[in-house]
């Protein structure tokens, strides 16, 4: 980088310069000096006539390519000074413009000269004309330092650059400064990414070779086998046979569709007498006189008639007003009483899955039907649908599940798609899809149902739709607010008596929060800091505003809660008690420290009640049911109880005013899971909840300027999650371009986050490099779950492991079921342990549990099982069902068939089924580096993360396998990694992403050369042949599913041995050098067993006479119970043979660094004798006694075996690493 520079102090000392009349020109010349008055500086460009001039006049420098186009700017000395002036005085004033060549100027900007004694001012002032010069320049998006001094001064530089509007980021010795938003990790900037020497036991790879040999050549002589091959990531798939309607006899489809006609009108006469018979009962009169109390009552017949005229009809209404059970039976009631009921079919979405079973309870009881008949209700894994069926409610995924069948919904009425102001993903993407339905189904009616005010937000997205408001009927609510409820109670906050008490087990989280107090600030408390700092609270008394003023908003506040709870039991009528918080775990929490209250936790007089959407259904109902006389109710749930529940007997709200919600960071491409503030929406939806049967009162933890600053309404969920699953829904519907179709969302999401999505969907093979779906994307398309599972399954399946693999998917699918009691958690901590039996996989843990689950059912005792070993009957039994629907779901796409032996051949084989788990997982991958007292863990997108505390592999010390694969990761405060599973070198190569060749033989590069492996050149043509030969298999499998797989056993056997006989024996480089022809390794032979028996006393001897230390030897267990040692001596290590145990390890190590010394390692023209070349330089007195020329004349004349063959480097004094083709760190 270079300029040219001007100094002023009456004179002007010009840089390389010829003088005009009226101008500066830049050459070669030697400098002189002129008196300034009206000065040009014309600087040459490489363009040649191009130039540029700054015009000096009165303190203002004039820029301008010609007279014509100039413009003025004030010329600040101080901001714009260069190195070249930095030794002035201070009273200089300094320009500088950076538009020429070194070549123009006899100094270089930025040379070590100039830089040795800069100060911060001077080098903030460098930076200040870097930086413009980066914004000047459109090609340029970043600009990179590992200067020691922008390190240095990296927090003024960052404001400065926040000042011109880029954005900054430290990376360990690594600056940026770039015009875009920089994540929190950058791997390329990353000196000590993972790069791996790949090493494998003697006689393996010769093995492997010979069963690929032979299945080449069996392949080679199956003439036609494998014509035509379509590549597994580029050929897409368009609609399959079974889309297509097939061709039918015109007169034998009219006559079908009389008698249909006629069968239909002949149910839907019975449908009416049914109706009409219950209604005229007494038990039917008392419940439409029940129903015609509700506030929707009063608008059935606009709602209808609106329906009736419009295809797209908005109804809101509040909380409790009867929409979400009314409108669909109002619609079911018309149809059935106009002859219709027979023909008509009505689904009415539900957020979530107790919704959809709870109103469709109410609403048949309603009728004075069982559930099943004419209403019914279908989530995963369960439902109750008849043949009468009409009126269908289930969840938003059901739906969508349905339309990739069939696309126009045919034979579908009417679809209600209630609580859309919840804003869900599935919700959004599915009016989406709808909106496009219409035009092809005009017939079709569409009616959205929202719980608060914002309906013309909808109207106007499908073109101005009517919308139709029911004003409900809700007792008033009295809202008390923090500072209310301070005077109220004469509760006192301090900093301590609000630190919530989650139990001994996570005394973390109470030392984080006492901590909090006094150090940096959260999001939570950043949000309303300066509402606090501005309010007024002189209104109340000095105890309430010195609460306060400590009140701590990250606080969910435990002790208030129950002190309020207290409170409304001891003085406030009857009436059940609602309480708001934030997740699973701090209704735990809290629920254990209430009863332990002696008021709150005496059951005679307190009924308390969880409300969560992963509990179990028959616990879920308890709920809505009446607790005897004298007995308050209390119920702690999470934001599921604003809308989709209610419970009738609430009178009192407590909102702790925050809710646990996933976001999703694109630019780090991590989903995060931090507690934030509700919007105004929710808190009104929370605070309504109290007037349902009765004027209610609502008590609002938060003071009333925080409330005025939260959010009208929520973000939407399109806007905060990954978009996976979304966009292989987009693709297997034919929907068009991705981003064009997700472009016409209510509130788009944003493009970082698509891109995220469809390259994750590249990278596991389900869309090609055109965004088409693949042969595996359409079958992926067709299994309910997320992407890299359905994937795993169908892998299973291929493998025959399908058995192990159906739990795991199962199991990551529902809640996990191991158990973790506050109290109790350390056992918990070790039934799971012992699960895994030092197998370092949460997943073959799981895949036990639910084995010994398994049986215990068939000796009844399950339940004994369960309660033994903390495990969750509920959970298992659901993973039980789950495993069910995937063999079906299977079994339709053929690959697998009746005989349940074939599909788990090699169910038992652990390592095939950890490289299953992989290719499923990937590219959720970690690199594992065991240090002494620690495990370093480090992923491509956030460097350094955690393992969740509920893993099997959290606790252990060491872990014997170079690679993690984890199901998800999430970010708390540091990045977390859930549900991982060891695996080694030759799974994740095999069964990892797509690999291809680095710069160097036996290099080879995974996700954008991020992973990177060396090995011998002969090692990585085997894994790069396997590799393509497994993933031609695995296409035609899924292009074939009749196809045999035991026909390609030689290629199979060969997978199976090498990921089974892989022993993690290499190990990690950091900060490594490609390799250079000069720098080839020699190979090291194994020394007899006659040498190896006193090798260690040998070494010591030559060692001791070349007047070296003694030497060092580490030794480490393998996972195969075998020991391998690395002896350590003058900047050398050797490293031996795996061998029985830690003394033989050690001696064959010796043995190895004793051939070496003998110059015995390899063949060559003649003999070496290091030992001599030790000795000789122990006795030099100076640093190398051996002349370069001769060091390398030495190299020269030994013939290398293979470049990147482990052996020893022949200059010890300059102890370059043994069993490296680079210089980097290693361990």
């Amino acid at each position: 980088m270079s300029c040219y520079s001007a100094i002023f102090q009456g004179y002007l000392r010009t840089t390389a310069m010829s003088l005009r009349p009226t101008s500066l020109q830049l050459n070669n010349t030697p400098k002189t000096l002129i008196k300034p008055c009206l000065v040009s500086f014309i600087s040459r460009t490489q363009s040649p006539g191009s130039s540029r001039r700054l015009h000096l006049r009165n303190g203002l420098v004039r820029c301008a390519k010609s007279a014509a186009a100039s413009r003025t700017l004030p010329l600040d000395w101080r901001n714009i000074a260069l190195p070249y002036s930095q030794h002035q005085s201070s009273n200089y004033g300094r320009c500088a413009y950076q538009d020429v060549s070194g070549e123009d100027s006899d100094h270089e900007f930025g040379s070590p000269e100039s830089q040795k004694g800069a100060s911060t001012l001077d080098n903030i002032d460098e930076w200040r004309w870097k930086l413009t010069l980066l914004l000047r320049n459109k090609d340029e998006q970043e600009v990179v330092s590992r200067e020691r001094k922008d390190r240095r001064d990296f927090e003024q530089l960052s404001a400065l650059a926040s000042r011109m509007g880029l954005h900054s980021h430290q990376y360990a010795k690594v600056v940026v400064f770039s015009k875009l938003p920089l994540p929190n990790y950058r791997s390329d900037l990353d000196d000590r990414r993972p790069q791996r020497e790949v090493v494998l036991p003697f006689g393996l790879q010769k093995d492997v070779d010979l069963h690929l040999k032979a299945y080449l050549s069996h392949k080679a002589m199956s003439s036609g086998r494998f014509s035509d091959k379509p590549s597994l990531r580029s050929n897409s798939v368009g609609r399959t046979a079974a889309d297509e309607v097939p061709n039918q006899n015109p007169e034998l489809f009219a006559q079908r569709s009389v008698a249909m006609e006629r069968i239909l009108q002949r149910r839907s006469l019975q449908l009416r007498d049914k109706q009409q018979e219950w209604q005229e009962s007494p038990e039917g009169q008392k419940m439409l006189e029940f129903r015609r109390s509700l506030p929707a009552f009063k608008e059935k017949d606009a709602l209808l008639n609106a329906i009736s005229q419009n295809q797209v009809v908005v109804v809101s209404g509040e909380t409790g007003c009867g929409k979400t059970t009314q409108l669909p039976h109002y619609i079911l009631e018309s149809e059935i009483e106009a002859a219709r009921g027979a023909s008509c079919s009505i689904i009415c979405t539900q957020p979530r899955r107790i919704s959809a079973m709870s109103v469709s309870e109410r609403v048949a009881a309603e009728r004075g039907e069982k559930l099943g008949e004419s209403v019914g209700y279908k989530v995963r894994l369960e439902g109750m649908k008849g043949r009468d069926t009409r009126l269908l409610f289930c969840t938003t995924g059901i739906l969508l599940r349905r339309l990739l069948v069939d696309r126009d919904l045919r034979g579908v009425s009417h679809v209600i798609v209630d609580e859309i102001h919840e804003r869900g993903m599935n919700e959004d993407f599915l009016l989406i899809v709808l909106k496009d339905l219409l035009p092809r189904r005009p017939e079709l009616r569409l009616i959205l149902m929202s719980a608060t005010l914002n309906a013309e937000l909808f109207s106007s997205y499908f073109g101005g739709a009517p919308t139709i408001h029911i004003p409900g009927f809700t007792y008033p609510v009295q809202a008390h607010f923090l500072e209310n409820i301070l005077e109220i109670t004469g509760y006192r906050l301090t900093p301590y008596n609000q630190i919530d008490d989650y139990g001994q087990e996570k005394m973390w989280k109470m030392q984080r929060q006492a901590q909090s107090f006094k150090k940096r600030k959260s999001q939570l408390t950043s949000a309303v800091e300066n509402v606090l700092e501005d309010a007024d609270f002189r209104g109340h008394s000095l105890r309430t505003r010195e609460s306060l003023s400590c009140w701590n908003p990250d606080s969910i506040g435990f002790n208030l809660i129950e002190h309020v709870l207290c409170h409304i039991t001891k003085k406030e009528r009857p009436g059940a008690v609602l309480v708001f918080m934030t997740g699973w775990d701090d209704i735990n929490s809290l629920k254990d420290k209430l009863q332990a209250h002696p008021l709150l936790g005496d059951p005679s007089k307190v009924l308390l009640l969880a409300c969560h959407g992963s509990m179990p259904s028959s616990e879920q109902r308890l709920i809505f049911e009446k607790p005897e006389d004298g007995v308050r109710k209390i119920v702690l749930a999470t934001n599921m109880a604003e809308t989709s529940i209610t419970i009738n007997d609430v009178v009192f709200v407590v909102d702790c005013g925050k809710a646990k919600e996933t976001s999703y960071d694109a630019l780090n491409n991590t989903p995060c899971l931090l507690p934030s503030w509700i919007s105004k929406a929710a808190a009104r939806q929370r605070r309504g909840r109290a007037g349902r049967v009765q004027p209610g009162v609502c008590y609002h933890l938060y003071p009333k300027c925080v409330y005025d600053t939260f959010s009208d309404y929520q973000l939407p969920e399109l806007l905060r999650t990954p978009l996976q699953s979304l966009c292989l829904q987009i693709k297997s519907l034919e929907l068009g371009g991705i981003t064009e179709f997700l472009s016409r969302a209510l509130q788009p999401p944003e493009l970082l986050s698509v891109q995220n999505a469809v390259e994750y969907l590249k990278i596991i093979g389900a869309l090609d490099e055109n965004e088409n779906l693949t042969v595996l994307g359409r079958n992926l398309s067709m299994l309910p779950v997320e992407p890299k599972l359905g994937k795993m399954l169908i892998l299973g399946a291929i493998f025959n492991c399908l058995d192990p693999i159906m739990t795991v998917v199962a199991g990551l699918s529902v809640r996990d079921p191991f158990l973790m009691p506050f109290d109790k958690k350390d056992l918990a901590e070790t039934a799971k342990a012992q699960f895994s039996g030092q197998k370092y996989s949460d997943h073959i843990a799981l895949i036990r549990a639910f084995e010994g689950w398994k049986e215990a059912e068939k000796e009844q005792s399950g339940y004994e099982y369960c309660w033994k070993n903390f495990l969750s009957a509920q959970t298992l039994k659901a993973i039980h069902s789950l495993r069910k629907q995937f063999f079906y779901l299977l079994k339709d796409t053929g690959l697998v068939d009746q005989n349940v032996e074939n599909c788990n051949k090699w169910s038992n084989d652990e390592h095939l089924v950890r490289a299953v788990i992989c290719a499923g997982l990937f590219p959720g991958i970690c690199s594992v580096n065991n240090k002494e007292k620690s495990i370093a863990l480090k992923t491509m997108e956030d460097g350094q993360v955690l393992l969740h505390g509920n893993s099997v592999n959290a606790e252990v010390p060491k872990i014997p396998y170079p690679w993690l694969v984890f199901n998800e990761k999430v970010k708390v405060n540091a990045v977390f990694l859930r549900d991982s599973t060891g695996v080694s070198d030759s799974i994740l190569l095999l069964f990892g992403g797509n690999i291809s060749r680095g710069g160097l033989d036996g290099h080879l590069k995974m996700l954008g050369g991020y992973l990177e492996f060396f090995m011998k050149p002969a090692l990585a043509d085997t894994y790069l042949s396997l590799k393509r030969e497994l993933e031609e298999l695995v296409q035609m499998k899924l292009l074939n599913p009749t196809l045999d797989m035991h026909s390609s056993n030689e290629l199979l056997s060969a997978v199976r041995l090498l990921v089974s006989e892989d022993q993690c024996e290499g190990r990690f480089v950091f900060g490594r050098q490609l390799p250079t022809s000069s720098k080839k390794l020699v190979t090291v032979k194994t020394a007899g067993k006659g040498e190896a028996d006193n090798s260690k006393n040998q070494l010591q001897t030559v060692l001791a006479r070349a007047r070296h230390g003694a030497p060092v030897y580490k030794t480490k267990q393998l996972k195969n119970n075998q020991f391998r040692s690395t002896v350590i001596f003058n900047g050398l290590d050797f490293v031996g043979q795996p061998c029985s145990n830690k003394k033989l390890a050690e001696k064959d190590a010796a043995a190895q660094a004793l051939l070496w010394l003998r110059g015995e390692e390899h063949s060559s023209s003649r003999d070496i004798d290091h030992a001599s070349l030790l000795l000789k330089k122990s006795k030099s007195k100076r640093r190398n006694s051996v002349s370069d020329d001769a060091m390398w004349s030495t190299k020269a004349e030994i013939e290398v075996k293979d470049p990147l063959e482990v052996s020893s480097v022949l200059n010890l004094e300059r102890g370059l690493p043994k069993f490296s083709a680079g210089q980097g760190e290693c361990y």
